[in-house]
């Protein structure tokens, strides 16, 4: 009876850590899908009031205004893994938000520039890609962490050759900085998968307020790194199948 109840009570623990993984986890996704939400809704909203536009681009390019709204996600991004454990869940989402937010400000442009034919097709194109990915990286017995400084490597070179070429203005380059994109941010996020996965594992269910709060900003952070992955994706496909008005 004793070994019943022993076998009975490791059950029902296994069980319950599964629960957390798996609730963790649709946390993840649906802030994620939060995120690209409300980047949808200021893309369209921008993209449609050429009255505050142009105080976004000019006629000789992007003004500080719009340079601001380029740059000031990547200070979000760089604020929020800083500063997780000293802001409270509320803030960290109110910065999640305004990153979300200036995202779509910054989606906008693209609206401007290619055909909305070619952006329906990269963005089908850039889903299909994630969830195939999503799904290896989740099943998948591989340790892909092995492959993580190469990863960070690739993206680090690419944002600086990107940022570069703004200024230079290579159509060339940017072609290929599309194939390079696609490649990298394929492959980092089956990486982004395991690794949520294994942190989703990971969490003891203490049930106290700080272990709660704790998995809420571990939920918005690893959303907000599968979302940074998925539009990136998404612009590398742009930068080389999307079709210019």
């Amino acid at each position: 009876m004793e070994q019943q109840n022993y076998q009975y009570q490791n059950d029902s623990v296994f069980v319950q850590e599964r629960s957390v993984s798996k609730k963790f986890f649709a946390n993840v996704f649906l802030w994620m899908f939060v995120a690209l939400a409300i980047s949808t809704v200021a893309a369209y909203f921008l993209a449609s009031t050429p009255s505050l536009l142009q105080y976004l681009v000019g006629e000789s390019g992007f003004t500080i205004f719009g340079y601001i709204a380029i740059f000031a996600p990547l200070g979000l991004v760089i604020l929020m893994g800083a500063a997780m454990n000293r802001l409270s869940f509320p803030a960290l989402v109110g910065i999640f938000i305004l990153y979300s937010i200036l995202t779509g400000v910054m989606l906008s442009f693209i609206l401007l520039i290619y055909t909305l034919s070619s952006i329906a097709i990269c963005f089908a194109a850039a889903a299909s890609i994630f969830a195939v990915m999503a799904v290896m990286g989740y099943t998948t017995n591989v340790d892909l962490s092995q492959f993580r400084s190469i990863l960070m490597a690739g993206v680090i070179g690419l944002v600086i050759i990107s940022i570069v070429n703004m200024f230079i203005g290579s159509d060339t380059l940017n072609y290929v900085l599309g194939f390079v994109g696609v490649a990298i941010f394929t492959a980092l996020t089956a990486y982004k998968v395991q690794e949520i996965k294994r942190i989703g594992e990971g969490l003891d269910e203490q049930g106290n307020e700080l272990a709660l709060e704790s998995s809420n900003k571990l939920a918005l952070m690893g959303a907000l790194s599968l979302y940074i992955t998925f539009i990136n994706l998404f612009l590398s496909l742009l930068r080389i199948f999307g079709g210019r008005k």
